[in-house]
């Protein structure tokens, strides 16, 4: 089996390529087979990527096995909770852009036959689906599975209200020392449908990703076996010419958003599918998510929307099994990184034996599979994601509605308006936040501070007996995957572009309509007033306007900041 003739070519171009080879663990015969780019984010910097070397070894065997050489390639991903409450939360999402140039850097120094991705966390996912389409050759993406639940079926997202309890002197020692002891048990990412759960997921709904490998659990010999399996495919894929827009298509991205709103996945997907899209010139409209929610009935019982956790879930059939019971919504005749539809992929996991297998693992736990998946007909609720507009967000917010109580659906408070999100945290602990109040945090989109998530904020709000279920919050920045309650994240234009957000003052009225579609400014000081009214105090005050003076931003978070595209895009970089 050969490599491909532009490789040769390139080899014959400089004698020094081969002895470079040569100089590592190649011998002569390897440099004349077809050569596999592995490439990682192993490292010391969480769980969810600790072990991507034993993958990353186990992807290798499995192209040894099929006849082809992998070349290994590295880049540490980053995690958003040691990031938390700092500044180093602006670095999270421009980590995405970095980690995708850098494999791009990887993938062009040669003409690789193809390319393996380990990855399973927040930035690191779609920043290698992202590199997948910027490069375009025969391509498969490895998630790193899930994390093994805590004790009582509990995650590692219990630190909010631990955090927000210790900040007010309401925490024991001995709480915070077996939180810190069991909330993360084992290696693989954090066990609820946040992030990096859902990106996992949507890169195996996109067809990169072999079926049935998201949020397996990471100890599990299976994901020993699929990294392996991944390894032979990636030569198949390779043999038989099927490059990364083969299968990103408009119809998978399709079927991908309808597996979002069927698992009630995190609001950043609509950061990273974007983003993705982009790499192909395929766009995608926001509205999209918010239509197709409203035809897609919402299928999980997954914390920190439901009860259980992303093992459970796989247990239960995980994406194939949502996929299975939406077949009739998706388009079945998609490619994916087996060589095969994704109907046919789909038909051979039942004869396969994969969800009975799965059914038999919850026998354990004494829980049924349709406690944790539902099947349509069982099911109320459609979709988990709106869009909103209004006089605040012209060109769009996100919220997910499937995590809010339904007295918050409608809500009209008081603004208290802060241009940080530390400020606005400290505020929540020190009690200065009223109960129905609309918290405001600006200057935090993309090019205001890199767009940081606001976990620890929402978390204050939810676990303080005054404000839960009362208090809103709305910014132009984003939310963990973990947070729960009324929040509203990606309000564009954002604050530092004189977005409206960047007008409104304490005391605003601010109406947030989920059912409708609205988040509006309808009065100030505390009183209502005609919309025409409301509008020119907006324009007086846009004319009045200044900039806030911005810290100065260094390197990549200052080349972000300049040039990251608006949240309702994608932020990705132009």
């Amino acid at each position: 089996m050969m490599m491909n003739q532009r490789f040769r070519d390139v080899r014959n171009l400089w004698l020094q390529s081969d002895a470079l080879r040569l100089g590592m663990n190649w011998s002569e015969e390897d440099t004349n087979k077809m050569h596999i780019l592995v490439d990682d984010v192993q490292g010391d910097s969480h769980p969810g990527s600790f072990h991507l070397d034993v993958l990353n070894e186990e992807a290798c065997i499995g192209v040894y096995e099929a006849g082809g050489k992998p070349a290994k390639f590295h880049v540490t991903d980053i995690c958003d909770g040691w990031a938390q409450g700092h500044d180093g939360m602006n670095y999270i999402l421009p980590s995405r852009e970095a980690i995708a140039d850098m494999v791009e850097i990887h993938a062009s120094v040669v003409p690789w036959d193809g390319m393996i991705l380990l990855s399973g966390c927040d930035k690191s996912a779609p920043a290698h689906l992202m590199a997948a389409a910027r490069m375009n050759m025969p391509a498969i993406h490895i998630p790193s599975g899930s994390m093994r639940s805590g004790p009582d079926i509990s995650t590692s997202g219990l630190a909010g209200p631990i955090t927000a309890r210790a900040k007010k002197g309401l925490a024991a020692e001995k709480e915070i020392r077996d939180y810190q002891l069991t909330g993360c048990p084992s290696c693989g990412a954090c066990q609820f449908m946040g992030t990096a759960s859902t990106m996992q997921c949507m890169a195996e709904a996109l067809g990169m990703s072999l079926p049935g490998t998201a949020v397996m659990p990471a100890t599990f010999m299976d994901i020993r076996r699929m990294a392996r399996a991944a390894g032979k495919a990636v030569i198949n894929l390779a043999k038989n010419g099927i490059t990364t827009d083969k299968i990103l298509t408009p119809q998978a991205f399709e079927n991908a958003i309808k597996v979002h709103a069927a698992i009630g996945g995190s609001t950043n997907a609509l950061l990273h599918l974007p983003a993705i899209a982009h790499e192909l010139n395929i766009e995608l409209d926001p509205k999209k998510f918010d239509q197709i929610g409203q035809k897609i009935k919402y299928l999980t019982n997954i914390q920190p929307s439901g009860k259980y956790v992303t093992e459970l879930f796989w247990f239960a059939g995980g994406i194939p099994m949502i996929q299975w019971l939406l077949k009739e919504q998706l388009d079945l005749t998609v490619m994916t990184v087996t060589g095969r539809a994704l109907g046919d992929n789909l038909e051979r996991m039942w004869q396969d034996g994969f969800f009975d297998r799965g059914k038999n693992h919850l026998k354990t736990y004494s829980i049924l599979p349709q406690e944790i998946i539902k099947e349509p007909e069982q099911s109320g609720k459609y979709g988990s994601i709106a869009i909103l507009y209004g006089n605040i967000a012209p060109e769009g917010a996100v919220v997910k509605y499937s995590a809010i109580i339904e007295t918050m659906h409608k809500h009209t408070g008081a603004a208290a308006v802060f241009n940080s999100e530390e400020a606005a945290q400290k505020a929540i602990i020190e009690g200065e936040i009223e109960a129905g109040a609309v918290v405001v945090i600006r200057y935090e989109g993309p090019k205001g501070s890199g767009m940081p998530e606001m976990f620890m904020t929402t978390d204050a709000i939810v676990y303080d007996e005054k404000l839960n279920g009362t208090v809103a919050l709305i910014t132009d920045g984003r939310f963990s995957g973990a947070s729960r309650g009324p929040c509203i994240g990606h309000i564009s234009p954002e604050a530092v572009e004189g977005g409206p957000i960047a007008l409104l003052e304490n005391g605003d009225l601010i109406e947030i309509d989920i059912p409708g579609r609205g988040l509006n400014i309808t009065g100030v000081k505390g009183t209502l007033l005609p919309a025409a009214e409301v509008n020119e105090i907006m324009e007086e005050r846009r004319s009045a306007w200044q900039l806030p003076e911005q810290k100065v931003k260094r390197g990549i978070l200052g080349r972000y900041t300049r040039n990251a595209v608006s949240a309702m895009a994608g932020a990705y970089m132009k």
